[in-house]
């Protein structure tokens, strides 16, 4: 693959980038702070590493969703965070 070789990745390397590719909470933003590649090479990656019909499934379905680009989301937190969640001091389960 040119482009793993482009940014010098390891099997396991691109395999990670595929999985958090493939999430739908991961932004782009998170693959390029951890390995230093920017959205437009993730795409070419996964295009480089599904068969053609994975890739146009998943190209589909991530173009435009606003939970795989930072600025897109309308919650201002790295993360989701359920509103029914307690916060860690209030946790009445004890931790093992």
């Amino acid at each position: 693959m040119k482009t793993a070789k482009k940014y010098n990745l390891s099997e396991e390397d691109v395999d990670r980038i595929v999985e958090m590719a493939w999430e739908d909470r991961t932004p782009f933003d998170a693959i390029e702070y951890q390995f230093g590649m920017p959205e437009k090479d993730v795409i070419q990656l996964m295009r480089e590493a599904m068969k053609l019909s994975s890739w146009k499934m998943w190209r589909k379905r991530v173009q435009g969703r606003a939970t795989k680009h930072l600025k897109k989301r309308n919650f201002t937190e790295g993360r989701h965070k359920c509103s029914r969640q307690r916060s860690i001091s209030n946790n009445k389960i004890s931790k093992r």
